[in-house]
């Protein structure tokens, strides 16, 4: 695969020459799980209570038209790890073959454990953000959170929490129960998924202990994900507004993973670090409460249908935010961007542009500055699949739903792969919406006589990014 390097198990000396004399700057990547765009308060939600993340929104150069590539978490995180696309980096699923059932019908866990690292193949074969800053500028970095890659090494880190081995009484999420009875690492975090639940201290004792070498923080906390399991305290936050029921373990949810972001910023600032750090949030997936009740936990409810694994907005769209004092302009930005925008960023801040220069995404630091303008005809991609994977290195046999957005229009391409309608059912068919007039996209312009020049140049935008046709095995063949 492209952009392959060695795994190197040692912490390098700082070597990269700079454009400038200042040193690079810490990086700290804050990566929300399963929260919709709409649900902050500085995006315009009077409800929910998030005033750490307000504070850093307020500090910070703020992309409010931003989007994902695809909405579940494990592509979607693949893709701020690598900078490429799933199609590109191959992790476009959640779990890998055979599939999560057949992974808990599984009685043997050394079986268990070799056909689930086959995919780890994957993330060590391509250059990521962690293994870039450790070999070319001498970084070390903490890996927190959500991480669906085994052990945190895979992908680079020098130092972490996950190493894809179960954690006993960890009820909240992380283990996997084979049907022996026995117990495994679930494959998305197993350890690292106390963070922010349970504690933050692993990421005190790290900044205890980096002293002068530069530093990246991945801190993708199991929240507000389900369970939504918050402390009471978070709960009675909203016991006196007018909120639906069906928003409260949600809204707690959130506003117990914003009282860790402001606590991990206080962490860096409190030592000092603050004017040389740069933080980085943004989501790694929509998701919005439904009035359906989960079955197996009857006090929450399960998502619509419409946000998490869907091709809609609610499922993909996402605020990014840059906070670095003294370098970003705080201000808002409302052209199109995309998560494959943030390693291009943070290696451009480090230094080492020259080594995204084979990257899809940009560099979004220019128009942070206020020195540059981004394009505001730009035109921005993703994919989505089901979460699991029918083969490995295949994206083509799995895709679902290809997407285009560029101005306020989106196109949706379905792709049924010889079944009677396309996975999940989110569409029969293509779909065009005007997202300026129609943002919770509920009507269909794709047969408006109006609009067929607007989906046939769509349509040749997306098939010039990425044609799964091209690389099935037929065309391959010919």
């Amino acid at each position: 695969m492209r952009f392959g390097v060695a795994l190197v198990l040692v912490v390098l000396t700082f070597t990269c020459a700079h454009a400038s004399t200042d040193p690079p700057p810490n990086i700290v990547l804050i990566i929300s799980d399963d929260q919709c765009y709409t649900d902050f308060g500085f995006m315009g939600n009077r409800r929910v209570r998030t005033p750490h993340i307000d504070r850093l929104a307020e500090q910070s150069a703020r992309y409010v038209n931003a989007y994902v590539p695809s909405s579940v978490c494990s592509p979607s995180l693949a893709t701020m790890l690598t900078g490429l696309y799933p199609h590109q980096n191959g992790i476009h699923y959640n779990h890998p073959p055979p599939g999560n059932p057949a992974f808990n019908r599984m009685t043997s866990i050394r079986e268990y454990m070799r056909v689930r690292s086959r995919a780890f193949t994957l993330i060590r074969e391509v250059d990521t953000l962690p293994r870039l800053l450790r070999d070319h500028a001498g970084y070390r970095s903490l890996q927190t959170g959500k991480f669906w890659e085994g052990h945190y090494s895979n992908a680079g880190f020098t130092e972490g929490m996950t190493v894809f081995q179960p954690v006993p009484g960890q009820e909240f999420g992380g283990n996997r129960r084979l049907a022996s009875g026995e117990f495994v690492a679930h494959g998305n975090g197993d350890a690292g998924l106390q963070i922010g639940r349970r504690t933050m201290q692993p990421i005190d004792d790290f900044l205890d202990d980096v002293v002068e070498q530069p530093f990246l923080i991945w801190y993708a906390p199991y929240l507000p994900h389900q369970p939504h399991d918050s402390p009471q305290k978070y709960y009675d936050l909203y016991a006196d507004a007018d909120i639906p029921e069906h928003h409260i373990p949600y809204y707690a949810s959130i506003s117990q993973f914003d009282e860790t972001v402001g606590r991990l910023v206080d962490q860096i600032e409190s030592r000092g670090l603050a004017s040389n750090t740069l933080f980085l949030f943004v989501v790694d997936n929509g998701w919005e409460p439904s009035t359906n009740r989960a079955p197996q936990r009857p006090a929450e409810f399960n998502h619509t249908k419409r946000s998490k694994r869907a091709p809609f907005d609610f499922g993909l769209r996402t605020p990014i935010l840059i906070r670095w004092d003294g370098h970003v302009t705080a201000a808002t930005h409302s052209e199109l961007v995309n998560s494959i925008d943030i390693v291009p960023t943070l290696l451009g801040a480090c230094g080492l542009g020259e080594h995204a220069k084979d990257l899809p995404g940009i560099d979004l630091l220019p128009s942070a500055r206020g020195e540059e303008k981004l394009d505001p005809d730009r035109a921005i991609f993703g994919e989505v699949y089901p979460g699991d994977a029918s083969s490995l290195r295949h994206p083509e046999r799995d895709v679902a739903y290809r997407w285009v957005r560029r101005g306020p229009f989106k196109l949706i391409v379905s792709h049924a792969h010889g079944n009677e309608h396309p996975w999940n059912e989110y569409l029969m068919g293509d779909a065009l919406y005007n997202l300026n007039g129609d943002p919770e996209e509920s009507h269909n312009l794709i047969d408006d006589a109006a609009h067929f020049d607007t989906v046939e140049q769509l349509r040749e935008l997306l098939n010039a990014w990425w044609n799964p046709q091209d690389d099935s095995p037929s065309s391959s063949s010919n």
